[in-house]
């Protein structure tokens, strides 16, 4: 039975209401009563979907998966679940589960045994590694991997291999938003939790389609308006979504062209008088990001960015800029929130800056209901990426490779020597990529994601896969990655294994292994090990015996930072849900706000009488940037008129690996499709469901049109999701130069009826 989408999102509310009380939806409360009297044991876990970090109750019985529910002890969630969630533990008896090993002979792929396929691995690494040195191996990871997992893949590729070619898919998600931080705060992720939207009366919205890409956050927006009706939200995104319901006031921007408008509204702070002037003298320094600047300068700076010059720029209306200025200066609290739409930009650093200097201006940071608050798309990008050292320029606890005493302290942990981590950073996701496809990397161990269709530009990219001795460690076959892998080894499911996640908020939560893993799968942990000591590296990897003992080393390289893990022993993270670091002892109940009074690195000393005291910096002032207006690296021209932007919707998830397997979600949008704007699909004689062809000039694609009034006059939106149908041949490879992360937002194309 088919149902349009507009029914699908009736029932996924219900779905996700019921979810909340614990219950299942009226047509299956039968099944859940008699659950409860044939005792399903619930165990507690976490969401494997993007990065809000919702606790959800699974349920086992008789050894199988039985049901989900949210759990109503978290407060992430309070019990809420997205439909996406609400589905979760079905993916664990899909259909396309990987049971088995796969090695390809005569080019194609037939079934081994772990140890055949373990010893391949290990001896063609071997052999890469002694013929043309450790940088012709990479190893790529994902923001979906547990904190345990990447851990010891950085311990191996950067402390024995010694190749710091060891990067992750958040590199296309969440670099900018890293750049942005550490940039303006000295430190990477927020400052304060999602606590603070219980007290935030202004909320900016910029380049997030919060209600679809983050349903459970989109929810606590909602019934904060409804507690209190005096709060606005404010949303900057080039397309009307369904995030348009609760706003107050959208600046529908032209894709690419928004540094202005935050330059504008910074403009218009100032003009007005809603600065914190003492906060700007105490906590507060300005560059143009080469050389410091005065505050004088800044502003002078400034003046080029009037209402009318950024709403020319933005093709919006000048006088909406001047409102969203005024709401925001006068709400006594506002939160800034942010994804994809920012980051995936080649001035995506940027932009997060920009974000940050309306709250240095206003001092709205580091108390209730202010912040500065990236939204994050993995459920472990911070917790296993950002924060265990899963990118090529870092090492755990948020320390860098270039760095001497860092490498030395954790080399130390490590048991191995300072020598062995490089000094210089590897190559960053596109650049490695861009080095298989040279002959440069020759060997390639790939973690829990599909690059094959997540890259951009990805006619560009797939030639040197193909050419490189590629492992793939995945629970799904096939995907577009396996398909093309040498080796493809099955690995445990969520569900199916212990081990620790961290959200956007800091908070880092336990899950718990409620079942055997499937067929012959193993927990990747196990199967990094093994490799270890196949390599011959196994003393540095024998006093591993499962996950808890990866976590306590892990812990003792965040001891002392930014990101203190110290009080976050297995033990009590799995009694609790969760607790939002610094957490430095036992006694620690997680920190609310960084970098003031209540963080329990808050200098007073030095503090004096500062509210905020940035320690991460060298003189304890975060950095407002004068920062030029940079467009697209593509804007349109004669020969491709129109702006393509590409996203989610919230019944996928990413490359549909999952969410792919369930029907209910499927049925809501079974193909691929284009979104139109009527004005556009009338010019072009183009009618909703007709076949249109989008050309760049990258590759064709050919989709089904959706004529909707969502994307601005001369824009167009497709969903990446669909393996049959990969989007991402269309997309620009083009990166931010600070971050390193690809523009997939905006690219200039062609569209005609096909």
């Amino acid at each position: 039975m088919s149902i349009s989408r507009r029914n699908f999102l009736k029932a996924s509310a219900l779905t996700a209401a019921a979810a909340a009380i614990g219950v299942e939806p009226l047509h299956k409360s039968s099944v859940l009563a008699a659950a409860v009297q044939e005792s399903v044991v619930w165990y507690k876990s976490v969401c494997r979907f993007c990065g809000v970090g919702c606790g959800v109750m699974l349920g086992v019985k008789d050894g199988k998966p039985f049901g989900i529910k949210g759990d109503k002890e978290c407060p992430v969630n309070k019990g809420l679940l997205c439909v996406k969630g609400f589905y979760l533990h079905r993916m664990i008896t899909a259909k396309n589960r990987l049971l088995h090993p796969l090695v390809r002979k005569n080019g194609k792929l037939e079934k081994a045994s772990w140890d055949e396929a373990m010893d391949l691995v290990a001896s063609r690494f071997k052999e890469i590694l002694e013929k043309d040195g450790p940088n012709a191996l990479a190893y790529y990871g994902s923001g979906q991997a547990q904190t345990e997992e990447t851990y010891l893949a950085q311990r191996l590729f950067k402390g024995y291999i010694g190749t710091n070619n060891a990067d992750g898919n958040p590199r296309l998600c969440m670099a900018s938003a890293v750049g942005g931080y550490t940039t303006s705060f000295g430190a990477d992720e927020p400052i304060g939790t999602y606590k603070d939207i219980e007290h935030c009366n202004l909320f900016l919205i910029i380049g997030s389609n919060t209600a679809e890409a983050h349903p459970v956050i989109f929810d606590l927006l909602v019934q904060r308006k409804k507690d209190s009706p005096s709060c606005k939200i404010i949303f900057i995104d080039p397309r009307k979504t369904p995030t348009n319901r609760i706003v107050d006031l959208h600046l529908q921007v032209k894709p690419g062209y928004d540094l202005a408008i935050m330059h504008a509204i910074a403009r218009q702070l100032i003009k007005d008088g809603y600065t914190d002037e003492q906060f700007i003298k105490d906590s507060v320094n300005f560059s143009n990001g080469k050389d410091p600047i005065t505050y004088d300068d800044y502003k002078a700076f400034l003046e080029k960015y009037t209402p009318e010059y950024a709403a020319e720029q933005a093709d919006i209306n000048p006088a909406d800029i001047v409102k969203a200025a005024r709401m925001f200066g006068e709400s006594p609290t506002a939160m800034t929130m942010w994804c994809m739409g920012v980051n995936q930009r080649v001035a995506g650093v940027f932009l997060n800056n920009l974000i940050h200097n309306i709250h240095l201006l206003t001092g709205k940071l580091g108390k209730p209901g202010c912040d500065s608050f990236s939204l994050t798309g993995q459920p472990n990008a911070c917790g296993g990426v950002r924060e265990a050292g899963g990118l090529c320029h870092i090492l755990p606890g948020h320390r860098l490779v270039a760095n001497e005493q860092h490498r030395k302290v954790v080399a130390e942990i490590w048991k191995t020597s300072p020598d062995k981590i490089q000094p210089t950073p590897g190559k960053h996701t596109v650049a490695m990529f861009g080095a298989a496809a040279k002959g440069e990397i020759k060997g390639m161990y790939i973690l829990c994601t599909n690059p094959a269709q997540s890259l951009p530009n990805l006619n560009k990219y797939i030639p040197g896969m193909k050419d490189t001795f590629l492992v793939v460690a995945e629970s799904f076959y096939p995907t577009e990655t396996s398909k093309i892998a040498d080796v493809v080894l099955p690995v445990a499911f969520w569900g199916e294994k212990e081990g620790v996640y961290g959200c956007t908020e800091r908070r880092s939560q336990h899950l718990a292994k409620a079942l055997n893993p499937s067929g012959e799968s193993r927990w990747d942990g196990d199967v990094i090990v093994d490799l270890a000591k196949r390599m011959g590296y196994g003393k540095g990897f024998e006093h591993f015996k499962g996950p808890e003992d990866v976590w306590s080393e892990y812990q003792k390289t965040t001891a002392g930072t930014d990101m203190d893990l110290s009080g976050a022993t297995y033990d009590r993270l799995k009694k609790v849900r969760g607790l939002t670091w610094p957490v430095p002892d036992t006694s620690h109940p997680g920190t609310w706000h960084r970098f003031t009074e209540g963080d329990p690195y808050f200098p007073k000393d030095k503090a004096g009488n500062r509210r905020m005291y940035f320690y991460a910096k060298p003189d304890g002032k975060a950095v407002i940037f004068a920062r030029p207006d940079k467009g697209p690296e593509e804007p349109v021209s004669a020969e491709y008129p129109v702006v393509l932007t590409t996203g989610r919707i919230l019944e996928q998830w990413h490359t549909m690996t999952m969410t792919g397997q369930i029907p209910e979600l499927v049925r809501a949008n079974p193909v691929p499709y284009a979104e139109l704007n009527p004005d556009d699909a009338k010019l072009w004689g183009i009618k909703n469901r007709d076949k249109v062809k989008i050309i760049t000039r990258r590759g064709l694609l050919t989709v089904k049109a959706k004529v909707i009034d969502r994307t601005r006059k001369g824009t167009i939106f497709i969903p990446w999701h669909w393996p049959e149908s990969l989007t991402n041949i269309l997309t620009i490879d083009a990166v931010d130069p600070g971050s390193f992360e690809p523009e997939y937002k905006v690219a200039a194309c062609q569209v005609a009826k096909a």
